[in-house]
């Protein structure tokens, strides 16, 4: 995959380029990734890159005339081609906009499909509207709120289209069970020690069933994605859920058999966060509170909440 990227600091790539996954994606050839700085396209000797804008108002806007130069430069520059694919022709031109399509997973497998991308980093109070009808063909925003520049953003699609190329990432499964891969967030993860300050690891990872795990994984993934982005499940197509994980949405009142689903609400969610930790897995109650009576009475009602929503299966929650 090829990508080249436009942009006032250059040097801000330098040391992502060369850092983990997408600096090994660099150095094995799987991405070929070129930066341009914009003032080379200038025309002035000043090397100047904006103005003040037409109608008055705060900061600076970005002249069209450097990023003109710069996009149809180099566009025009060699295709590349890859073993069993025709010629690119041109890059897709995408400038990073908090007005553009929000960089969801499904946005990064589009854009990964494309060979050959120019990203456009702006900067100021933005750049100059004739050069997205002359020369971008599409905006892309990393969230609703707006940075200084575009260069983060572009660090951030850059990362985000690595893990698409096969070799990159050690092993596929790591991507594929990556979350908003299914529409889904991922499962919880755990490694040694098997205790952490009271915290167990839950012990159908240790049972060595391998079947029983994977279940369990993915049940995990729905009461993740329950627990902390349930607007996610508005979207989520039923048929893409294993039974496992439809009988875990249909225990957590999320979803009915009629395929429809309905948010977690904070009640249900705080009923659940008296047994179950922030993260997914159980609390330990310490001695002093299993031994007063007000624990007891406590430990009594937690017992029969834990009853209500507890996976008949007896899968860990």
């Amino acid at each position: 995959m090829r990508i080249g990227i436009v942009t006032i600091f250059p040097e801000l790539f330098e040391p992502f380029l060369r850092t983990s996954l997408v600096g090994r994606a660099v150095e094995s050839g799987r991405m070929e990734i070129s930066v341009h700085d914009l003032r080379d396209y200038t025309e002035d000797r000043h090397r100047s890159v904006d103005d003040e804008p037409y109608g008055g108002g705060g900061g600076m806007v970005m002249t069209a005339q450097p990023w003109l130069a710069a996009v149809r430069s180099l566009s025009e520059a060699e295709a590349p081609s890859e073993e069993g694919r025709a010629p690119a022709g041109k890059p897709w031109r995408v400038a990073m906009s908090p007005q553009g399509a929000p960089l969801t997973e499904e946005k990064v497998r589009e854009l990964a499909d494309r060979p050959w991308l120019l990203l456009l980093c702006g900067r100021y109070e933005g750049i100059d509207e004739r050069v997205y009808e002359a020369v971008v063909d599409e905006e892309v925003s990393i969230g609703d709120y707006v940075l200084s520049g575009g260069e983060i953003p572009a660090m951030v699609l850059v990362e985000a289209l690595s893990r698409q190329i096969p070799g990159v990432v050690g092993l596929a499964g790591s991507v594929e069970n990556d979350s908003f891969r299914r529409g889904l967030l991922d499962h919880p993860h755990y490694t040694r020690p098997a205790e952490v300050e009271g915290m167990e690891v839950p012990q159908v990872l240790l049972s060595g069933d391998h079947a029983a795990i994977e279940e369990w994984r993915q049940v995990q993934a729905v009461e993740m994605t329950a627990r902390k982005r349930p607007d996610l499940l508005e979207d989520l197509d039923p048929r893409s859920l294993s039974p496992a994980q439809r009988r875990a949405l249909e225990r957590l009142g999320s979803y009915d058999r009629g395929g429809h689903s309905d948010r977690v609400g904070p009640s249900r969610r705080a009923e659940r966060s008296e047994t179950i930790g922030p993260r997914g897995h159980e609390r330990r109650r310490t001695a002093e509170e299993q031994s007063s009576p007000a624990a007891e009475r406590k430990n009594d009602e937690i017992s029969l909440e834990t009853a209500a929503v507890a996976p008949s299966s007896g899968i860990h929650q």
